[in-house]
């Protein structure tokens, strides 16, 4: 059975420290979105992070990494193309600026940023246990995060 190609690229944002619950949301969205066809973007690094990409891993789907070093050493295992930017959190404009939307997972200030950049760029964005903030809408569920974001980003090119 052949994936659908949406061609969407989705970011998934989150902090290295995360909970049980935000680890498996964000596993289960990255497996969701690459099911889709969409190609995951991640920070690169662990927590939300790598379990975002081994979610999408898990569906063979394909995960890119926005990395805050220049050697590539902060990549976690499952990512498929490392982004070696040596900017530490500013490659957080780098992440969203490559992709059509974003899901946020819990967080911290760098996951702010993040959301901050999603919505001053005019791109949609979804949250699971984050900012309480305008423009941010929450879910509950992985399946509804990636309803949602597909539904809020129509026919974004």
């Amino acid at each position: 059975m052949s994936k659908p190609a949406s061609g969407k690229r989705i970011a998934i944002i989150g902090a290295r420290d995360a909970s049980p619950a935000g680890i498996q949301f964000a596993h289960d969205t990255g497996k969701l979105l690459a099911e889709n066809g969409a190609i995951v973007y991640t920070g690169g690094g662990l927590g939300i992070m790598e379990a975002a990409s081994r979610g999408a891993k898990a569906a063979d789907g394909i995960v890119v990494g926005i990395l805050k070093d220049s050697d590539g050493l902060d990549a976690n295992d499952f990512i498929d193309v490392p982004i070696m930017t040596g900017m530490g959190d500013l490659r957080n404009a780098i992440i969203i600026r490559s992709v059509h939307a974003a899901i946020a997972v819990e967080g911290a200030y760098g996951t702010l940023s993040e959301i901050a950049y999603t919505l001053g760029y005019g791109k949609p964005v979804v949250g699971y246990k984050s900012w309480d903030i305008k423009g941010l809408e929450s879910v509950q569920t992985p399946e509804l995060a990636v309803k949602r974001i597909f539904e809020l980003m129509g026919d974004a090119d």
